[in-house]
């Protein structure tokens, strides 16, 4: 019988079937906006992403040639960090805030002096950040205090499609880490912080390991959707520790980097090793009894989304008339360029950034532009801006004694020849592909097979299904040139920090 995967993006929601083998069957894909109605904020309405799961799951079936009553179980996957505010009567107070909005500095200073900065480090494994949902909460606290309020239920993303799939309050491990309200070691509500800010625990759902059963498809989404009342639906995990299984890295030394939206480069634990430095997450894995660490780029393919939206309006249009994707036209560009673009640095920091460096108000740079840079080295160096901010985990990583033997490329980084090349020549480490690449959906359609007894665990899904497919091979003569480009790369931020702030004082943000 088939599983299905459905995956909240940030972009869009992706709904996808695959056998019980993990053959793909099946996916449809439905967008939405992204709103930010102020600079630093991100918001989506949550009734976009329920209409697209409707959608979506109705068209996967359909192209299938699947009856929702052959579906053996569903797993959810979702943008991380988002938060979602209920009320009584499970309403949507407001627009969700998403894990890229940055207004809540202040609230994430207030939350680390309340409660103490190594004391917050060891209740959740990380520091406070402005894209976790506590600072949220907080933020509407201060700033909309009548919709505070009436808050009785806060959600991420994809456990608010849960809701409106089951009727259940609930979310599981992976997604929860990312909230600095869960002890991540011990896996459970950290009910000590929120005591300290004065959360009710009530407010949150109850939280599952991934691959458990959570609920059962109700009769009215049944009606909508096409699926079949009582269908279990199992905790699923956070888009990333979801993309994880979904790239098998579930066993120590096997590390993905993925370039969707955002940039991550993802290490399997069998323990809850913080980075002394907490330059990366540690959050716990969609693998029961595993965590993970995680160095994360905000903006990483969201980049070459900016260029593709402002400046390449001519790549776009041709694109449309040839029936191609602008981007193949785009990278096509940027191969006409050489390797270090000729002294152009791209600074990729359009949402502020994470890793390896926290800091909501550094924003994107073009450094080294001269008259000689056209649009092909404009673009190359967004490629290479991405590729430098990746090398900043892996080296993170390293310092910590991460073991790292295999780096598996995913996303839509992973799917164009020539920045999957430079991923592997900047970072100086062997890239490999696999034989499916369908992100978080594939990863949650196997957590249900393992909570559905397809598979009697996570590893053994990943090994029955993934397998390598490709690999790309570091060029030596290019590693050795784009070192000395990184160093230039690694010098920009520590020369700009203070104006970023700067910067964002004085245009209000």
């Amino acid at each position: 019988m088939p599983l299905l995967g459905i995956d909240i993006g940030t972009t869009g929601t992706k709904t996808l079937l695959t056998s019980e083998a993990g053959q793909v069957l099946a996916s449809a894909t439905a967008e939405y906006p992204l709103s930010m109605p102020r600079p630093g904020w991100a918001e989506q309405e949550p009734a976009h992403w329920w209409e697209a799961t409707v959608a979506t799951v109705r068209q996967a079936l359909d192209r299938a040639g699947v009856s929702g009553a052959d579906i053996l179980g569903v797993g959810l996957s979702g943008q991380m960090h988002g938060s979602v505010f209920l009320d009584g009567k499970g309403r949507v107070l407001r627009p969700a805030i998403l894990w890229c909005d940055q207004r809540t500095a202040a609230e994430c200073e207030w939350i680390t002096e309340r409660v103490g900065a190594q004391r917050v480090v060891e209740l959740t494994s990380n520091p406070v950040l402005t894209g976790f949902s506590a600072p949220k909460i907080i933020w509407l606290r201060n700033f909309e205090p009548e919709t505070y309020t009436q808050i009785r239920k806060v959600l991420l993303p994809k456990d608010y499609i849960r809701y409106r799939l089951t009727g259940a309050f609930a979310t599981e491990v992976s997604d929860a880490s990312g909230t600095s309200l869960f002890h991540v070691r011990e896996r459970r509500w950290a009910t000590e912080l929120l005591d300290a800010i004065e959360l009710p625990t009530d407010w949150l759902p109850e939280c599952y390991e991934s691959p458990i059963p959570s609920a059962h498809i109700s009769a009215e989404a049944a009606a909508a959707t096409g699926l079949r009342a009582g269908t279990p639906v199992v905790g699923g995990g956070g888009d990333q520790a979801a993309g994880a299984v979904g790239n098998g890295i579930v066993e120590p030394g096997i590390v993905s980097s993925t370039v969707g939206t955002s940039g991550v480069v993802f290490a399997h634990s069998d323990a809850p090793v913080v980075d002394p430095g907490l330059r990366v997450h540690t959050f716990c894995h969609a693998v029961p009894g595993a965590w993970h660490q995680m160095g994360v780029m905000l903006s990483a393919g969201g980049s070459l989304r900016w260029y593709r939206d402002v400046l390449a309006g001519q790549e776009r249009e041709v694109a449309a008339a040839l029936g191609v994707d602008p981007y193949e036209l785009i990278t096509r560009e940027a191969a006409g360029a050489p390797p270090g673009s000729e002294g152009l640095v791209f600074l990729p920091y359009l949402t502020g950034e994470r890793t390896p460096y926290p800091d909501p108000y550094a924003r994107g740079v073009y450094f080294g532009l001269s008259l000689r840079h056209d649009r092909r080295y404009l673009a190359r160096a967004v490629l290479e801006g991405v590729a430098y901010g990746l090398r900043d985990s892996f080296a993170i990583l390293d310092e910590m004694r991460v073991p790292i033997r295999q780096v598996r490329a995913s996303g839509g980084g992973a799917r164009s020849t020539l920045w999957r090349q430079i991923q592997a020549d900047v970072t100086g480490r062997e890239h490999v592909t696999l034989n499916v690449d369908e992100g978080p959906a594939f990863g949650v359609a196997l957590l249900a097979g393992v909570g559905t007894g397809v598979w009697s665990s996570v590893p053994e899904a990943c090994r029955a299904t993934i397998r390598v497919v490709d690999r790309c091979a570091p060029d030596e003569e290019r590693r050795v040139l784009y070192d000395r480009y990184y160093s230039i790369y690694r010098g920009l931020y520590p020369t700009l920090k203070n104006l970023f702030r700067e910067a964002a004082a004085v245009a209000g943000g």
